[in-house]
């Protein structure tokens, strides 16, 4: 089992004028201490379960490259960015452009989109759920093209590309890894076993259940389950002296024995560093080997 930071929130005691020396300073200690992921939310306002849409909200893709000159080991990743918030071929590019100034470290977490008021907000379109669906099967269609270095016109129902190309191509190969979030059934776990090579799922009780679709849609597409990483969103909560150590180890072990093989999530008040210490010293040596 692997342990994943992500960066939910940007409203720091410091306010804008400290917040690039904080974020730094998280990165670097969540590198240092061993976490194997480092991602943020791609969402222009904040969502309601963190907080108001007023509080800071910094852009997605210009925050990881930020990131990514502050750590040199972690992967790095969006969970997960909105298909129609970028269109595909810039959101390949982006990923490339990543994936090259990280030495080989970006991944491409993506999803169908939820959140109507900041689309609507900031002018994006949001078009029904369907559509939504079809819009980011042809994303990541074309993420994969322009990654292969094939630069075919791209003809899709949403989206014509005359020439789809991508220079430099990502130093990862085949490409960076795609991971899709979500637990529907019928097409987001689909997807998954189609095209991906990790998925998200939220700790509901029915993981399990999650898992079982997931494997049928993988035999119906005569995808090897094993080759996708399941990872979980877990919110980590160490104490205020790291009292809860060990429960999460209890937690995370609970998750790995259903499967899954990173849990990804936020820290409680990660930005005065203790939390991500006691979790690098404390839960990452224990949950290593499961």
């Amino acid at each position: 089992m692997k342990v994943g930071l992500q960066i939910p929130d940007f409203t720091y005691p410091g306010g804008p004028p400290t917040l690039g020396a904080d974020l730094a300073a998280i990165a670097r200690t969540a590198d240092d201490a061993g976490f194997a992921t480092i991602a943020v939310m791609d969402h222009f306002f904040q969502i309601g379960v963190v907080g108001p849409p007023e509080n800071d909200m910094l852009e997605a893709y210009t925050t990881l490259g930020y990131l990514a000159g502050h750590t040199s080991r972690a992967k790095l990743l969006t969970l997960v960015t909105g298909t129609v918030y970028r269109l595909p071929g810039l959101l390949a590019k982006t990923i490339s452009t990543l994936d090259v100034l990280s030495g080989g470290r970006s991944w491409l977490g993506i999803g169908a989109a939820w959140n109507e008021e900041e689309s609507r907000g900031l002018g994006f379109p949001f078009p029904p759920v369907a559509e939504r669906f079809e819009r980011l099967e042809e994303t990541i269609q074309i993420c994969l093209r322009m990654w292969a270095g094939d630069e075919q016109p791209y003809t899709g129902r949403h989206y014509q590309l005359e020439r789809p190309l991508n220079r430099p191509q990502p130093l990862t190969r085949p490409h960076p890894p795609i991971l899709i979030g979500g637990g529907g059934e019928k097409k987001t776990l689909r997807l998954v076993a189609r095209y991906a090579q990790a998925c998200n799922l939220f700790p509901t009780p029915d993981l399990a259940r999650k898992l079982d679709v997931l494997r049928a849609h993988c035999e119906a597409e005569g995808r090897d389950y094993d080759d996708i990483v399941k990872t979980v969103y877990y919110r980590f909560d160490a104490g205020e002296k790291g009292e809860n150590a060990q429960r999460i180890v209890d937690d995370l072990g609970r998750l790995a024995e259903l499967g899954f093989g990173e849990a990804l999530g936020a820290v409680q008040d990660a930005h005065r560093l203790e939390p991500l210490e006691v979790i690098g010293s404390e839960v990452i040596p224990a949950v290593a080997s499961l």
